[in-house]
């Protein structure tokens, strides 16, 4: 897809992985409009790429809705959504003869995975609306999932759930818009420097950028977004879930 005065939603997009997508689709010259809960951040970041934010709860309907309405106002419908907001918590499944809180764990299905899906088919029913473009192509969806979809660690069971379930729908999904024209691709990070892990101390963070076996760094962003934008603009990358960790294979802690 030609991202040229195109329409994209990133979600998430006030910080981390979701911020840098958006000022990379900006750059190529898509018409971005931002999804957080952060509306001080939000705002700052889509002013700053010449976008439009919504706040907007990614697992509340109603609120996706609206969201997908202002970026339609703003930008006309969105030929591409990039679904980058989620949660993480640490838990095991029993600690001390305590079990894992029930609450948390749907808590964070719901944003992570719930969320996901619910922003993929309120988007995906638009697109399906519009004229088809080269290919007949419609639209592109791009999925964020992680490497502990396949390899969590202890005391992320509720989190490895969820982002399982993203690379698990990647390929049905595909197939079920295959006939809209509309791609749908995931990517699964690996250690990214994300401001959660930039709370971490420096120390723990060399520590864990040491642990990818090539390049030994922590992933920027930057790399992210760089390969949410190839997944927009090839049109042959449908239906996968593309690790994205410098090998890394996470250990059990």
């Amino acid at each position: 897809m030609n991202l040229q005065g195109t329409a994209a939603v990133v979600t998430g997009g006030a910080s981390g992985l979701g911020e840098a997508t958006a000022r990379e689709l900006a750059k190529a010259g898509a018409k971005v409009t931002i999804f957080d809960l952060n509306e001080e951040r939000g705002q700052a970041v889509a002013k700053d790429i010449g976008g439009a934010f919504a706040k907007v709860d990614v697992a509340d309907e109603a609120s996706v809705n609206a969201g997908l309405d202002v970026g339609a106002k703003a930008h006309g419908q969105a030929r591409v959504l990039v679904n980058c907001a989620g949660i993480a918590i640490g838990e095991k499944t029993v600690a001390k003869g305590v079990p894992h809180d029930l609450g948390r764990f749907t808590k964070l299905i719901q944003v992570n995975l719930i969320g996901t899906f619910n922003c993929i088919r309120l988007t995906a029913a638009r697109m399906a609306a519009l004229d088809p473009l080269v290919d007949g192509e419609r639209g592109v969806i791009v999925n964020t999932a992680s490497v502990a979809a396949y390899e969590g660690q202890i005391g992320q069971v509720a989190y490895s759930a969820s982002k399982g379930g993203v690379v698990s729908m990647t390929v049905p999904i595909a197939r079920d818009l295959a006939g809209d024209g509309i791609r749908v691709c995931t990517i699964a990070p690996g250690l990214f420097l994300t401001p959660m892990m930039k709370g971490l101390p420096q120390n723990i963070q060399d520590a864990l950028g040491a642990s990818v076996p090539f390049p030994k760094r922590l992933g920027e962003p930057a790399e992210y977004a760089a390969l949410a934008r190839h997944i927009c603009e090839n049109r042959m990358l449908n239906g996968e879930t593309i690790r994205l960790d410098g090998a890394i294979r996470l250990a059990p802690r």
